[in-house]
């Protein structure tokens, strides 16, 4: 039984006869980079609370009707440290830059793992690449605002994607910083609002109907707990920091929690205040009448033009905080891959100066740029079409990826029973495995509307195509992982049998050698 913070591996690691797959340092990220500040504000950075709290907020309120939003952001938050108990002891035993495929790998086999790695690859790299449409589209609509200038939106998204993927190439301390102060300064402007709209209620006053259960009936309820969801991602992407920090298996798991805790009482007492603000009764009305506006109204009538100035910028600073959030889980994938044979030998190299994943880094870029360009291309529309590609770009991406992250998080909880009861450890881990299971069950239930509801999700309609081409895209990524398999472990067994060992891989080759 595995008892250790690093445990070594089950599966045997052999060398193929007169070749060296130990790279040394290269091979490995720099640790003691973040501590636990640095490695909370990465993850928590990825939430955009201002995004959320303007946008993902009254969309849901308009679309879904659903009016104990606060309540369902707590629910969530149980569900979601459910899924940390294990998630988090898992990350005490592994240390890679993987962080779902190699816990996947190391429960479920390799071929799963592979599949996992590329799903994990799809998945953020999509979240990430659809916030530049979003992005792009608000700084534009500021320029027009405050500037009287017409600025096509792929102008902003183009200079985002080259200024993201500088500061990715640097010191992950240094992004740890800049990602540190943009996330600050959001939740300062989001908790000032909160407090204004509590000590200025609307009709209704300082009402707590949105914390009953009542109000989570209906049939949106399902579609709801999709939108949800996604406010939550980030927190999941501490364990991808784990090889980056001075004490892993302390701060990975603190982190983990923090996260968690933080995200579903901010978010719930945001949204209770958005209620409060409207009054309870008229909070679905007046989001479907504002949309996104609906904050800005707020703010302005009860704490002036500029400070809603201020949260319009916030809101852009925040979006590209998380864009430069997923960009570093992206390239770490990339960079745990490509050490682990899963993509090629260049991305599991690590830049001598700044010990970032560079080759990892500059794919994502390329990436965006094509992705950017091509919807800049197809977008020939008016300013503020709802059908316009640029706001496809953000709902595709942000659905499509959403979807991905919570089906690794399902298979992470199988796989952690997995891990532990193959290790003879389900006794004392009893409790940690119960949790996981009720997580990963609870996760599946949330997969499956995500699913059956995804023409309201991206609002394609409920004859569209899209609504099996665009969740098609993390099922083929899924078989295309495991065909790769397959194909490894028949032309390169060593390699197959690394896959979600990380570093450690090398460390046993070269003490074998």
């Amino acid at each position: 039984m595995t008892t250790g913070s690093s445990s070594t591996s089950d599966r045997a690691v052999v060398a193929e006869p007169g070749i060296s797959t130990y790279r040394g340092e290269e091979s490995a990220l720099r640790a003691g980079r973040l501590g636990t500040a640095g490695l909370l504000l990465s993850v928590l950075a990825a939430t955009g609370p201002v995004m959320v709290v303007a946008g993902v907020m009254p969309t849901t309120f308009a679309v879904m009707g659903v009016v104990g939003m606060p309540l369902l952001f707590l629910i969530l938050g149980v569900v979601l440290t459910l899924f940390s108990v294990g998630y988090a002891e898992m990350s005490r035993h592994v240390h890679n830059a993987g962080a779902f495929y190699a816990y996947i790998s190391r429960g479920l086999g390799p071929t799963t793992g592979a599949a996992a790695a590329l799903v994990a690859l799809v998945a953020y790299s999509v979240l990430q690449v659809g916030i530049f449409g979003i992005f792009g589209f608000e700084v534009a609509g500021l320029f027009q605002q405050y500037l009287d200038v017409e600025l096509a939106w792929w102008i902003p998204a183009l200079v985002a994607v080259v200024a993201v993927g500088v500061l990715a190439l640097l010191k992950i301390d240094v992004n740890a910083k800049v990602l540190g102060v943009l996330l600050l300064l959001e939740v300062a402007v989001v908790v000032v609002f909160d407090i204004a709209a509590l000590g200025d209620p609307g009709k209704e006053g300082l009402s707590l109907h949105a914390f009953n259960p009542s109000t989570l009936s209906g049939v949106g309820l399902g579609t709801a707990l999709c939108f949800c969801i996604a406010a939550f991602t980030g927190f999941e992407q501490a364990p991808v920091y784990a090889e980056e920090t001075s004490r892993p298996h302390i701060l990975v798991p603190r982190v983990m929690f923090l996260a968690v805790g933080g995200v579903a009482v901010f978010f719930a007492l945001s949204s209770w205040a958005l209620t409060v603000a409207t009054g309870p009764g008229a909070i679905v009305g007046e989001a479907r009448k504002q949309s996104a506006g609906l904050l800005f109204g707020l703010t302005d009538s009860r704490l002036g033009g500029t400070f809603t100035d201020v949260v319009h910028v916030l809101f852009v600073t925040g979006m590209f905080a998380a864009l430069l959030s997923f960009h570093n889980v992206v390239a770490r994938y990339a960079f745990a891959m490509g050490r682990e044979g899963l993509l090629p030998a260049r991305f599991g190299r690590t830049h001598s100066g700044t010990g970032a994943p560079g080759t990892g880094s500059v794919l994502q870029s390329v990436i965006s740029l094509i992705v950017v360009v091509c919807f800049a291309v197809a977008d020939d529309g008016p300013a503020g079409d709802p059908t316009a590609p640029v706001l496809h770009l953000f709902t595709w991406g942000g659905n499509v990826g959403a979807l991905g992250v919570i089906l690794l998080m399902a298979t992470a909880s199988l796989a952690v029973i997995v891990f532990f009861v193959k290790r003879g450890a389900a006794g004392p881990q009893a409790w940690r495995l119960v949790a996981s299971g009720i997580a990963g069950l609870a996760l599946l239930v949330i997969a499956g509307y995500t699913i059956k509801d995804f023409d309201v999700l991206v609002g394609s309609g409920p004859d569209s195509a899209l609504n099996w081409l665009l969740p098609g895209v993390i099922a083929l990524a899924a078989v295309a992982g495991v065909v790769y398999s397959l194909v490894l472990r028949s032309r390169n067994p060593a390699a197959h049998a690394r896959i979600g060992l990380g570093n450690e891989a090398f460390q046993l080759e070269k003490k074998a050698g």
